[in-house]
């Protein structure tokens, strides 16, 4: 008799940057952010398209989902309840612990409805809550393809905890065990969320933005106010309540004090300008979190006893912080997967349902991938909604030609294969421009991004000759580690050198994308500079273009001079 398939649908869903993974057998058929095929950036809607893409891919129906894996425990938000009616003995919490405990027992009974929903989608699954942390983690290991390393996630909430140190081991059967914890209210995430607001920007979408600003200020001027606020312990570290009030999970409270405002700066409203109040204040929150950073890998390092670590969570996406910890030489690499966030828990949860099934077939389709969503290739292009585009088919030599015109100036959108995990472009869904074109930087995000003048472009490099340029000492294939630079870089590229001195480097290998690798070859032999600027296919506000449609529009509506779309040379 024909054996029936395990059928695992992970899923990140209702909170935000919704996702879906389906593993079949223990193998992913694929992993997909919603907001890749709805254009809706950051949505936490159910991910239909995802999940309806997924089961196309593998000939599947709802009906033959067998588990849903679910990135939240509803009852690991309802402990929290009683512990936050213990803040009322505290003068400087008493004033939120019942609006703390209100706010994490509606989250719990909301969450109950959620998976009761979900089990309504698929009538033969059984619908298990997942960790959130648990997934975080299983997500960084398996992504490694380690046999065993420390795995260190922070983030802003997840239930209850904000900092788990993990030992994953198993490569055919990644397991990850959890060795410490912090819980809320002491969250990096939190915080750094709460500054990037005080600062006029999205909390939860523009980190990445006063992670560059801080490049620009002197974090003397606020260095000890972030020492107070968040102080660093034995085991991980705490945070000031009169500087960064108790988590509600409710709205109308604010996430900085009155006393974080009378020692900083008012809150910025967008429109404002920037000031060197801003800047340094952006500085010395980024250095603070490089050093909590840096104090918990050294954690991770003794409980776990591993020489190499894999970080996950919201804020493993502060590539400077990354940075730091491989430059303090505490582990031999440190990996980071290309989703990170919570995005990426999707794939997480569902590895851990298939764990705890106790499924003989190994996990395989992990390990050192982010190519792993739809693709359009050999798809016919209509170009009537655009009248003022215009297509020429390309032949055989796709790369030269894309290499020569990077060369002579032009910026190019690159459109190819299958959408990658992750929030950075990694050579499918990219904006590509010369490094040693005069003005590049301040063009592309004037007239093609459209974003703050201070924010830097990553470079990508091919892996055999990234020693050249970049000081980093290990390969960096997702684009999540800032790394310095040679004087060779300063003389021949400093386009592509932040204030800081660093750059955020995506190495490429043949084997990883043999089509960047040689772009970037081509491009090299023409220059002598094998470098190129490496952003996402978008503009800002806008999720990366997932879809023909969506590049498309981008090229239409941005400074972009062409498209490349699956052989095909666009231009208007």
């Amino acid at each position: 008799m024909k054996r029936t398939p395990s059928v695992v649908l992970g899923l990140c869903s209702y909170t935000h940057d919704s996702s879906a993974a389906l593993l079949v057998d223990g193998e992913l058929v694929g992993f997909v952010e919603e907001e890749r095929l709805s254009e809706q950036k950051h949505t936490k809607l159910y991910p239909a398209r995802a999940i309806g893409w997924l089961l196309g891919q593998a000939k599947l129906s709802a009906d033959d989902v067998d588990a849903v894996a679910y990135n939240f425990q509803p009852s690991r938000y309802l402990a929290e309840s009683p512990a936050a009616l213990g803040l009322a003995l505290s003068p400087a919490t008493r004033d939120r612990s019942l609006a703390r405990a209100h706010g994490f027992a509606k989250v719990a009974v909301r969450t109950r409805q959620r998976l009761r929903v979900l089990g309504s989608q698929f009538p033969s699954a059984h619908v298990t809550p997942v960790l959130h942390h648990r997934a975080h983690q299983l997500t960084a290991f398996a992504a490694s393809g380690w046999d065993e390393a420390a795995v260190l996630v922070v983030d802003s909430l997840g239930e209850r905890q904000t900092t788990t140190i993990a030992r994953g081991h198993g490569t055919r059967h990644p397991r990850s065990q959890t060795l410490e914890a912090i819980n809320d209210p002491a969250s990096l995430g939190y915080v750094y969320g709460a500054v990037t607001e005080h600062l006029g920007w999205r909390r939860g979408d523009e980190e990445g933005t006063v992670m560059a600003l801080a490049a620009l200020g002197d974090p003397a001027r606020f260095r000890h106010l972030f020492a107070r606020a968040v102080r660093t312990t034995a085991t991980g570290f705490h945070i000031d309540p009169g500087y960064f009030p108790t988590r509600t999970l409710r709205s109308g409270y604010q996430r900085t004090s009155r006393r974080f405002v009378t020692e900083t700066c008012p809150e910025r409203h967008p429109s404002e300008p920037l000031t060197d109040l801003h800047r340094d204040l952006a500085a010395a929150l980024q250095e603070r979190t490089e050093q909590v950073m840096v104090h918990l890998a050294r954690r991770a390092r003794v409980l776990s006893g591993s020489r190499r670590l894999c970080v996950g969570g919201g804020v493993a996406t502060n590539c400077v912080s990354i940075g730091k910890i491989i430059e303090s030489g505490i582990f031999d690499e440190v990996f980071v997967p290309p989703a990170p966030g919570d995005a990426g828990t999707a794939i997480g949860a569902a590895l851990a349902v298939h764990a705890d099934r106790r499924n003989p077939r190994p996990v395989a389709g992990v390990a050192r991938t982010c190519y792993l969503g739809p693709s359009y290739e050999d798809q016919p292009l209509d170009l009537t909604p655009w009248p003022g585009l215009r297509q020429n088919t390309l032949g055989i030599e796709t790369a030269e030609f894309l290499a020569d015109q990077l060369a002579h100036g032009t910026i190019a959108g690159l459109f190819q294969g299958a959408v990658e995990a992750g929030p950075r472009a990694l050579g499918n869904r990219s904006i590509l421009a010369s490094p040693l074109e005069p003005g590049v930087v301040e063009r592309l995000n004037a007239t093609v991004k459209f974003r703050e003048p201070f924010r830097p472009f990553a470079p990508m490099v091919p892996a055999e000759r990234a020693d050249e340029f970049f000081t980093l000492g290990q390969q960096a294939p997702y684009m999540s580690m800032a790394s310095g630079v040679t004087d060779k870089t300063r003389e021949r590229v400093p386009a592509i050198v932040h204030a800081n001195g660093t750059s955020r480097l995506q190495t490429v290998t043949r084997s990883q994308n043999p089509f960047m690798h040689a772009v970037l070859t081509a491009f090299g032999r023409r220059t002598g500079v094998p470098v190129l600027i490496n952003t996402s296919l978008n503009v800002k506000g806008r999720p990366i273009c997932g879809t023909p449609e969506m590049a498309l529009d981008c090229l239409a509506n941005s400074g972009l001079d062409a498209l490349l779309l699956e052989g095909r040379w666009i231009t208007k």
